[in-house]
């Protein structure tokens, strides 16, 4: 089961506690089977998932509602409160000068994530040095070194060295002037031993304030030996999980969190350089929920969209119905800039309730198209769609290397959008009906939950 098989188990359970007509214990052990059964199916621990479901059982039958809280809500939020314990273990890496080693097996993203750490840490504005010390797979270093021009920070290395304790210590010295200095250390298809013993002497030489484990949230139950091998070799403080966006089980990972005690400390959600977010454990089990994430939601979009005063007039004025296809054209381009489709509208409350329905690759690929068409109007045309008729149609079609059923498709989402948007826009009704549409389970329990 990945991520979002068990974000839909978990709603699912919500859904049962929103649609029955008491809270009993027989309800309570059905919910806790319910829970157990979902997080095993996502390969987390089974003494984890134990604990959990005996807090909420023993949470739930002791623990009064609070004032003005029902019996249901109380439910969901011990439910969530104790989701949110089982993945919250400390806070992340502190924004301080410091020296960084990570470590992990072959095709975790280690070399990748090394350079997303990196542009995170210049983002911050502190001066960052890059060591390559993987002295086994050869094209590591060119790796790092892309990725270091990239984000615009120096890589130090030495091709054909062998030595990676020595390369460590000699970067480290080449960068003592830097305030983080991050080391990419080797990786093996499967913890042998030469590979335990050299980052125990890297970590000796170094002396890294933190000992990052990047791990493939794929990995499942195998992420428990790794995870205290590498543990029991450099004292493992923190753990970045990749491919966290949206096909990674990720239960394996959460129960090597267990085995070394170590934090998560950030999520690798994509391929781009910038797809690197620091872990919070709240904001995980909302999105896992169902719940969104407008925060992250909004701090991606000041990131990324270029003019936030020209993007809001294009907001205000597609709610009130009177907008142009030159501002619905702006408005992909903005978008498109945050990432992947499903990335950004996994942030939206209530999405995963509708999500398994989406083909987001068809998706993406008719936005694409829907821009190409844009490309081959006139400015008159798009600031006034009603002037293209059948002629024109059949001229924009050719220029954009398309079918006029296409154009004809672009015309009619448009006015459906412009439509709905207004009615959406000037309807409080309307704005509730369809946040309801969009979640089947109990969306405002949910958002109490962390009241």
């Amino acid at each position: 089961m990945g991520l979002e098989g068990l974000g839909k188990s978990l709603r699912n359970v919500f859904g049962r506690i929103g649609n029955a007509t008491s809270v009993d214990d027989d309800l309570i052990n059905d919910i806790c089977k319910d829970i157990q059964r979902a997080l095993l199916e996502a390969d987390v621990n089974v003494r984890l998932v134990l604990d959990l479901t005996n807090r909420v059982k023993q949470r739930a039958k002791e623990e009064p509602p609070p004032a003005g809280k029902s019996v249901k809500d109380h439910l969901t939020q011990i439910i969530y409160q104790e989701l949110v314990r089982l993945v919250d273990n400390g806070e992340g890496i502190q924004l301080k000068p410091q020296t960084i080693m990570m470590v992990g097996l072959y095709g975790q993203g280690k070399t990748t994530t090394t350079g997303k750490l990196a542009l995170y840490f210049s983002k911050k504005g502190y001066s960052v040095g890059l060591i390559g010390a993987d002295v086994y797979r050869p094209a590591a270093l060119d790796q790092l070194k892309q990725l270091g021009e990239k984000v615009g920070v120096e890589v130090y290395g030495e091709p054909g060295e062998s030595d990676a304790a020595g390369i460590a210590q000699r970067g480290l010295q080449k960068f003592k002037d830097k305030k983080i200095v991050i080391i990419d250390t080797s990786g093996r298809h499967a913890l042998e031993d030469d590979l335990i013993e050299e980052v125990k002497r890297i970590a000796e030489v170094a002396k890294p304030d933190e000992r990052i484990l990047v791990l493939d949230s794929q990995v499942g139950q195998q992420a428990g030996p790794q995870a205290e091998a590498f543990h029991n070799a450099v004292g493992v403080t923190g753990v970045i999980l990749t491919k966290m966006d949206g096909t990674a089980k990720g239960g394996g990972a959460i129960s090597a969190i267990s085995k070394t005690n170590a934090r998560i400390v950030f999520l690798g959600t994509g391929e781009h350089i910038r797809d690197l977010e620091p872990f919070n454990a709240g904001k995980f089990i909302s999105r896992l929920l169902g719940m969104g994430d407008l925060e992250s939601l909004i701090q991606l979009a000041n990131e990324e969209i270029d003019d936030a005063d020209s993007m809001q007039k294009v907001t205000e004025a597609m709610m009130s119905g009177k907008f142009t296809l030159n501002d619905m054209y702006y408005q992909m381009s903005q978008v498109k800039k945050m990432g992947p489709l499903q990335k950004v509208m996994s942030l939206l409350p209530g999405f995963s309730g509708i999500e398994d329905k989406i083909d987001y690759e068809a998706s993406q690929k008719k936005l694409q198209i829907f821009r190409t068409i844009m490309d081959s109007m006139t400015n008159e045309e798009r600031e006034d769609p009603s002037l293209i008729k059948s002629k024109r149609i059949e001229r924009i079609a050719n220029g954009a290397g398309v079918s006029p059923h296409d154009v004809k498709e672009l015309l009619a989402q448009y006015n459906m959008t412009k439509k709905s948007m207004s009615k959406f826009g000037k309807d409080r009704k309307a704005r509730k009906n369809m946040m309801k549409q969009l979640n089947g389970v109990n969306l405002e329990a949910l958002k109490n939950m962390q009241q």
